[in-house]
C-alpha cells in the first residue's frame, strides 16, 4: 500500500484554497489549507510534506520568505502561484528553490497536472532491485535515495536540480540540449518560453556543485548546443 500523500495548501484567498483542495483530493491526496505565511510555518515544524502549494502573497510571513524557510528544512518539493506576466517574481522563486509555478488566473486541471509530475519524479518509492549508483569524479548520484553526494557530503537539491543533475550522469557522454533537458525533466515539450526556468535551474546547481568542490568542474557549456559532463 502507497504512503499517503500530503500537500500543504499555502493560498489567503478562501476559494481559491478550497477550489485546490478540492482538486488534490479528488486526485488522492491529502491537503491541508493554510492562509498566512505564519499559519504554514506551523503546519511545517509539526510534520513532513509530500508537496507545498504555495502562493506568493500572502499576509503575515511573505511568500519567499516561507519558500527560503521550506528550502531550509530539507528538500520538499514547491510549487508556486504567481501573478500574470510577473517574469522577475517567477525568475527569483526558482532561484530561491521553488521547482515550478503556476500562473493565476490558472486552470485546476494544470494546477493536478503539474502536482502529479512532480511528485512522480519526486517521491521516494521502494525499487525491486537496488539501483545502481552513478558517479562521476567525486559526484555520486543514488537514483533509489533521490540524493547526490561531493567527496561523501550531500548536496542539498531542489527536487529540479536533482532531476538533471541525474540525468546528466545517466548519459554521461552525451549533449544535452536546453530542448532535452526540459522534456526530460519537465515531461512536457520545449516551446522556447521555457529557456529562463533551465538557465536558473542550471546556474543553481553549478553554484551548488562548485561550493562542494571549487576545485573541480562537473558540468560544462557547449555555445550554442547544450550542456555535458566535463571530463
Amino acid at each position: 500500500m502507497e504512503k499517503p500523500v500530503h500537500v500543504l495548501v499555502v493560498e489567503d484567498d478562501d476559494d481559491i484554497n478550497r477550489l485546490l483542495c478540492g482538486v488534490l483530493t479528488r486526485s488522492g491526496y491529502i491537503p491541508q489549507p493554510a492562509y498566512s505565511g505564519t499559519e504554514a510555518l506551523l503546519y511545517l515544524d509539526r510534520q513532513v510534506w509530500s508537496l507545498v502549494l504555495l502562493d506568493l502573497m500572502l499576509p503575515g510571513l511573505r511568500g519567499e520568505e516561507l519558500l527560503a524557510a521550506i528550502g531550509a528544512k530539507g528538500d520538499t518539493p514547491v510549487i508556486v502561484i504567481t501573478a500574470e506576466n510577473e517574469r522577475e517574481t517567477k525568475i527569483a522563486a526558482l532561484k530561491t528553490g521553488a521547482d515550478d509555478y503556476v500562473t493565476k488566473p490558472f486552470d485546476l486541471e494544470e494546477v493536478s497536472a503539474r502536482v502529479d509530475s512532480l511528485l512522480r519524479r519526486f517521491r521516494r518509492l521502494p525499487a525491486a532491485v537496488p539501483p545502481k549508483l552513478l558517479r562521476h569524479k567525486d559526484l555520486v548520484v543514488d537514483p533509489e535515495a533521490k540524493s547526490a553526494t561531493v567527496g561523501g557530503r550531500e548536496l542539498s537539491l531542489t527536487a529540479r536540480e536533482y532531476d538533471i543533475l541525474e540525468l546528466f550522469l545517466s548519459s554521461p557522454k552525451k549533449l544535452f540540449s536546453k530542448a532535452n533537458v526540459f522534456e526530460s525533466v519537465w515531461g512536457e515539450a520545449f516551446l522556447g518560453g521555457e529557456e529562463n526556468a533551465i538557465n536558473v535551474h542550471m546556474s543553481n546547481l553549478r553554484n551548488k556543485l562548485a561550493k562542494a568542490n571549487p576545485d573541480e568542474d562537473y558540468i560544462e557549456t557547449i555555445w550554442g548546443m547544450g550542456y555535458r559532463l566535463k571530463t
